[in-house]
């Protein structure tokens, strides 16, 4: 069954979501050559516990970070520690707020100074990806409204979808249902309705759709070793349109 959210528990999670667009800000604007994922993963536990809330990855099935921090290869999942940044890297930081009880989860993906041309291309196309399947987020459409809206605009501009990981609904837990593919016909799936939020995730590869895990048991990588993007919003279906909690 899929959780519907009153309005009060929407704006619970706007709350948990502002403070993670803080976090976000916060290590988007420490990002620089020789900063390492662990520092960068404190900037966001900081961030986090100075405005009253807790990171909600942070031993979470007994994850060690308190955000996901995934470079070049690494799709999500990356375990924050002593990697140091280099100019021109591709760097995913995917965080989980839980503020009283209320879950809000959003990724973006940061080039270190100057990235090239195909990297650049890559997080457009998956930013506008995620954003598209935002569109489709609205009472009456179906789950796979969203994931064949991401899919196409992926695979039009030659980039491949991962297939083994999804968004999902998010709530008083931070992985609720529905799943949500990012790829997939348009039609089917669950209906949407009023008050139901999702997260919304593309992680698109630069070649093959193949992953891997690495023996960490966490961090997932793309088969071929070409680099991969991630970008992700909160949204909560509203008759108003798509509500954007992560903003």
């Amino acid at each position: 069954m899929i959780p519907i959210k009153t309005p009060d528990e929407i704006e619970m999670m706007r709350a948990a979501g502002r403070i993670l667009r803080q976090a976000l800000d916060a290590a988007g604007a420490a990002l620089r050559p020789g900063l390492t994922t662990g520092e960068l993963d404190a900037i966001v536990r900081r961030t986090i516990e100075a405005a009253g809330a807790r990171p909600a990855f942070l031993g979470y099935n007994g994850f060690p970070g308190s955000a996901c921090i995934s470079v070049n290869e690494e799709v999500v999942h990356g375990i924050p520690g002593e990697r140091a940044l280099v100019e021109g890297d591709l760097v995913g930081v995917d965080v989980g707020v839980d503020l009283a009880g209320y879950f809000a989860d959003a990724c973006e993906s940061f080039a270190v100074g100057e990235a090239d041309p195909e990297t650049r291309h890559l997080m457009t196309v998956t930013r506008q990806a995620r954003d598209l399947g935002i569109e489709q987020c609205l009472p009456g459409r179906h789950v796979g409204d969203i994931s064949h809206a991401v899919q196409v605009h992926v695979e039009a501009n030659g980039f491949s979808i991962v297939r083994e990981l999804v968004g999902h609904g998010i709530g008083r837990r931070l992985h609720e249902e529905p799943q949500v593919p990012n790829f997939g016909p348009s039609g089917r799936g669950a209906r949407l309705e009023a008050g139901m939020v999702l997260a919304i995730e593309p992680m698109v590869n630069a070649g093959t759709q193949e992953v891997r895990t690495l023996e960490d048991q966490w961090t997932v990588v793309t088969a071929d070793g070409r680099r991969s993007a991630h970008y992700e919003h909160t949204v909560a279906v509203t008759e108003n349109g798509p509500d954007i909690l992560t903003r």
